[in-house]
């Protein structure tokens, strides 16, 4: 049984915005449902109805973002969803990659006394196993904002403290070339318009897009290392 509040698709459409950055500036329909896999139509429906409902506001040709209530409603989500992740990480000792769509299932149906008690057994962890923090109120950010490995120059080494995209398939391909939170890489290489960036890491040499890139945060290798699971 679901806890009272929001269906489990508007959910996933606040949740989205927010880790657009819809908490903070509008963000266009059609990248929305570029994430969320569906058709512009269906997902500028969808948002005009959230908008009905007092939870997004629209500006004129710019998109949609969140309004407070909305930031609340997500806040949240992604706060479920980032303790369901360090429980099945750090407890169950399961794969950190998998462990995110876990999560995603286990957030659209857990209560708020369940999540409070989790957060608590949990011992208050300020980050999840992809590096990106708790948010315990609506106005605490929800994504790390730090350097892009994208903006890194060759001969540079850096160590990597969260990971934005939170697709299967982009944390499979990181995961499998040897690249995880708290990994220190080197640019050995990058291609024409910065296309490609080739990375010496633990696990030997891997190849990683511009967009892919541009979705790694990283910080200086004496940097002193963040908090997680505490």
């Amino acid at each position: 049984m679901r806890p009272a509040g929001h269906s489990e698709a508007v959910e996933m459409y606040l949740k989205s915005l927010a880790v657009l950055g819809g908490a903070s500036r509008p963000v266009a329909a059609a990248l929305l449902a570029q994430r969320l896999e569906l058709t512009p139509v269906a997902a500028n429906e969808m948002l005009r109805r959230l908008a009905r409902d007092g939870l997004v506001a629209h500006e004129a040709r710019h998109g949609f973002r969140l309004t407070t209530a909305g930031r609340e409603a997500a806040q949240e989500v992604i706060r479920r969803e980032r303790l369901w992740e360090r429980f099945l990480v750090d407890r169950l000792g399961l794969d950190p990659v998998r462990a995110t769509d876990w999560a995603c299932l286990l957030e659209h149906a857990t209560s708020p006394e369940v999540v409070d008690a989790l957060d608590a057994y949990l011992g208050y962890p300020e980050t999840c196993p992809q590096g990106q923090p708790i948010p315990r109120s609506a106005e605490a950010p929800f994504y790390r904002d730090g350097r892009a490995l994208a903006d890194v120059a060759i001969g540079e080494s850096v160590r990597i403290v969260a990971f934005d995209d939170e697709s299967f398939e982009v944390l499979d391909y990181l995961r499998r070339g040897g690249l995880a939170v708290g990994s220190t890489v080197g640019v050995a290489s990058i291609g024409p318009h910065r296309s490609l960036l080739e990375l010496d890491g633990p696990g030997g040499r891997i190849a990683v897009g511009r967009e892919v890139a541009a979705t790694i945060q990283v910080v200086p290798v004496d940097a002193p290392p963040a908090s997680g699971a505490s």
